[in-house]
């Protein structure tokens, strides 16, 4: 339906699969960014702040002839920031720490397009079950937890058995808000 290519500037198979399915043509263009930020910005800030650096990346190497798409997504549990972890050891604190709770999962997004650009950020409530330490084993074990934000995937197995309900956009857990970035491709396609 949609014969116009985006250059999605990540190497997420999660991002790259939503845009294929919505029926974009999909050109992958990993970046290598520092994801560091300023201290004083805050746990809402931050995606939006590194989504931004990975267009400033993007466009060092591409022009936006084609669609540029960059995106960022956070875990915030109890007002603190839970990242990539970097170990098994801070995999089993992240799902400890959201067990049993809820959490905000905000995804910002960038697009470009022929000197134009657009900016979008979604947040969606996830309410976990409390998880017992089998399962979280378990998930470690056998899923890979280490590229994502909060150590989970919700399409992953713990999606199924460990949350209870979310409050607002699934795909934007997965890693892209589809409808709110399809909405938005078609803005910068037709202006």
């Amino acid at each position: 339906m949609n014969q116009q290519k985006i250059i999605l500037g990540s190497g997420s198979p999660r991002r790259k699969q939503l845009l294929s399915e919505m029926g974009f043509q999909i050109e992958i263009c990993p970046l290598d960014i520092d994801e560091s930020y300023p201290e004083n910005l805050s746990c809402e800030e931050i995606a939006s702040f590194i989504a931004n650096q990975k267009m400033k990346a993007l466009k060092e190497i591409r022009d936006d002839k084609d669609v540029l798409l960059t995106a960022d997504t956070t875990v915030v549990s109890k007002n603190q920031l839970l990242g990539k972890p970097k170990d098994v050891e801070n995999a089993k604190w992240m799902l400890n720490q959201l067990s049993g709770k809820s959490h905000i999962v905000n995804t910002a997004v960038e697009l470009s397009y022929l000197g134009q650009s657009e900016k979008l950020s979604c947040y969606t409530e996830v309410y976990f079950n409390t998880l017992n330490e089998q399962q979280i084993q378990y998930y470690i074990e056998n899923h890979n937890p280490f590229d994502k934000a909060g150590s989970y995937g919700i399409q992953d197995w713990i999606g199924l058995i460990a949350i209870a309900k979310i409050k607002g956009s699934y795909t934007n857990v997965v890693g892209l808000p589809s409808d709110e970035c399809y909405k938005t491709i078609q803005k910068l396609l037709n202006t």
